[in-house]
């Protein structure tokens, strides 16, 4: 990727003709694919673009909505803005939880909570269940509730495995 950003290649170049306009650093979230991402960092790209296949959002969106641990902390190392209650949850930033949950409806301390899960935060999740939320709430999203969500697997563990299973692993 640093190759091509050298020769001319657009860090912020979106898809076109699709139903998205994903940036490569959408897709780089969306894959877990942390080398792609600090690469195209490093060569201009915006942590901020909107467009991505989660409501249209952005690089942190999509890392965090697929499970994107690694991408999801960098992103965030490197700027990102965390300005949602579903974020910060999924990432177990408690002081930002705080800031953030004052103005949450429901839905959203519902949702964060969930997420929290998804992403393995149990201070995170505690923090919220003491905030009121629901502990068997299932986001449109989704058809897990957070104990299921708690038990999936990253994105990172499951393209190795499927990488070991093309090869004839067992």
């Amino acid at each position: 990727m640093a190759r091509l950003i050298a020769v001319g290649a657009d860090p912020n170049a979106a898809v076109t003709g699709a139903w998205h306009t994903e940036t490569a650093l959408h897709g780089a979230a969306s894959n877990d694919d942390v080398d792609v991402a600090v690469a195209l960092i490093d060569g201009g790209a915006s942590l901020e673009p909107t467009g991505g296949s989660i409501a249209k959002g952005t690089p942190l969106d999509n890392a965090v909505a697929y499970g994107c641990w690694n991408v999801a902390h960098r992103l965030v190392a490197r700027g990102a803005r965390v300005d949602k209650l579903w974020h910060a949850g999924a990432l177990g930033m408690l002081a930002r939880i705080d800031e953030l949950v004052v103005a949450a409806t429901q839905a959203e301390i519902d949702d964060a909570f969930w997420q929290a899960c998804h992403g393995g935060q149990r201070r995170a999740a505690e923090h919220l269940l003491a905030r009121g939320a629901a502990i068997d709430h299932v986001p449109w999203h989704s058809k897990q509730t957070p104990l299921g969500a708690a038990r999936t697997h990253a994105t990172q563990r499951d393209l190795l495995a499927a990488w070991l299973a093309e090869r004839g692993a067992t």
